[in-house]
């Protein structure tokens, strides 16, 4: 293993002892060891993206890890939205009244739990292999549906069990495609199914087209697109809070990541146009379904589920879309929309503390009784609709113009969203404000920059 390797190994070693450690402490000490952890995990991710960003002219791909600029950036986001969610979990715990544990259990299962997922989570836009991306996909499945169901009660037991059978079903479909794609690649072993072998597939544009279509239907249903998103709107509602953050700031789009693999290694046996057509199809239609729901008012987490379809579908257009606009909008929308949609979730526990009928219909008023709370919902709605000056703004605005410029023309690409009205509190509401500014500023130089040349080109 290089030093390379080693580095982008460490967070998630990290996640993994920390998952451990966790299920053995003392419940009191439960809280501060998570948190200690975190910070370490945060930090070790957060290097590995940077190295991953400020080298992205020399990608390493192996048969087990990939580091370059398109996997850095989704590790970074998720190395700072699970040290969010972590920070707030504690407060999230005191308001908890049933759970699938006992009370002494409560605290360790869930910290450790979640740190396993924050690990999987990590792997996943790291894996150098279609195979390794599935397994690690499926442990995100597996603990993430205990996270939905942790409260026990009869709505997020049903969540999760939805949220679990829905997207294995998915994950089925992609392991026949994988299996089919492990049949027409020359070689044996997890290295035919490296990103770089996918384009060696030698059994016909049409079978691989087929087989290309069985990988992108199945991931679909775990990044949420529709019309195979049915899990989403209740999981997030069910949800803690914490783990909605991390569900839709950060595992949908590191599985978005592997869809876009799989685009890149087999464009050259589908066909460029078919590849990138079935992810603007994909696209289109996630924004179309979310519309509807955006335009009226929504409970709040479900709110910000429908959210996550309309911007995993801007995403979607973008990668199809391809070009360095639409490339360098890809790239902004990810942060931003981590960073607007953990807001938004981290204001839910002081939301249901202050006015407890939020769980289950919209409220109005907030900005009149709780100021602070108020411009939180307000700044993270604001930025989610895609309200210049926001960062989603531009990035939507670059993407619009990169499919113009690329020879598309799909009237729903803009998806500025009027229904969704303008969006925790003091300090951190001004620091995350100055880094919607600074995004957007960001957006202005990313086009020609070699981070998004290094996105187009890929791994291989």
């Amino acid at each position: 293993m290089t030093d390379r390797e080693a580095l982008a190994c460490a967070p998630i070693a990290m996640a993994v002892l920390m998952a451990g450690l966790l299920w053995c402490v003392p419940r009191r000490w439960a809280a501060r060891t998570a948190i200690v952890g975190a910070v370490a995990t945060s930090g070790l991710a957060v290097a590995v993206a940077t190295g991953a960003l400020v080298d992205a002219r020399h990608p390493h791909a192996g048969n087990w890890i990939a580091i370059d600029a398109a996997s850095g950036l989704p590790v970074g986001v998720i190395g700072v939205v699970g040290l969010i969610s972590v920070l707030a979990s504690p407060a999230y715990l005191q308001t908890v009244t049933t759970a699938l544990v006992g009370e002494r259990r409560r605290a360790t299962t869930y910290f450790a739990v979640l740190y396993a997922f924050w690990a999987a989570m990590l792997a996943v836009p790291l894996a150098g292999n279609l195979g390794t991306a599935w397994l690690l996909i499926e442990a995100t499945t597996a603990t993430s549906a205990l996270l939905v169901g942790f409260s026990g009660k009869a709505g997020a037991l049903e969540a999760g069990w939805k949220y679990l059978i829905l997207t294995s079903v998915g994950l089925g479909i992609a392991l026949l495609g994988i299996a089919l794609l492990a049949a027409g690649v020359p070689g044996h072993g997890l290295g035919a199914l490296s990103w770089r072998s996918l384009g060696t597939y030698a059994s016909g544009s049409s079978s691989a087209l087929v087989v290309y279509l069985l990988l992108l239907a199945g991931l679909a249903a775990k990044i949420g697109w529709a019309p195979v998103h049915n899990w989403l709107p209740d999981a997030h509602s069910q949800a803690p809070a914490p783990v909605s953050a991390m569900l839709s700031a950060a595992l949908l789009p590191a599985v978005l990541l592997v869809a876009w693999r799989c685009e890149q290694g087999m464009a050259p046996v589908v066909g460029t146009a078919a590849a990138r057509g079935v992810l603007i199809a994909f696209g289109l239609a996630s924004m179309a379904v979310a519309v509807p729901f955006l335009s009226r008012p929504l409970v709040w987490k479900r709110l910000l589920a429908y959210s996550s379809l309309e911007h995993m579908g801007v995403i979607a257009l973008g990668i199809g879309f391809a070009t360095p606009l639409a490339m360098a909008g890809v790239a902004v929308h990810i942060v931003a929309h981590a960073i607007a949609k953990t807001l938004g979730f981290a204001a839910v526990t002081p939301l249901l503390a202050h006015e407890p009928r939020a769980a289950g219909q919209p409220v109005t008023g907030i900005g009149r009784t709780r100021p602070l709370l108020g411009a939180s919902l307000a700044l993270s709605l604001g930025t989610l609709s895609g309200l210049p000056p926001s960062p989603l703004f531009a990035s939507e605005l670059l993407i619009i113009a990169g499919g113009l410029l690329g020879g598309h023309s799909h009237d729903g690409a803009d998806q500025v969203d009027d229904a969704l009205q303008a969006d925790a509190a003091g300090r951190r509401a001004l620091l995350i404000s100055l880094g919607i500014l600074a995004l957007t500023a960001a957006a202005v130089w990313l086009p020609t920059t070699d981070l998004v040349r290094a996105l187009i080109k890929g791994v291989s």
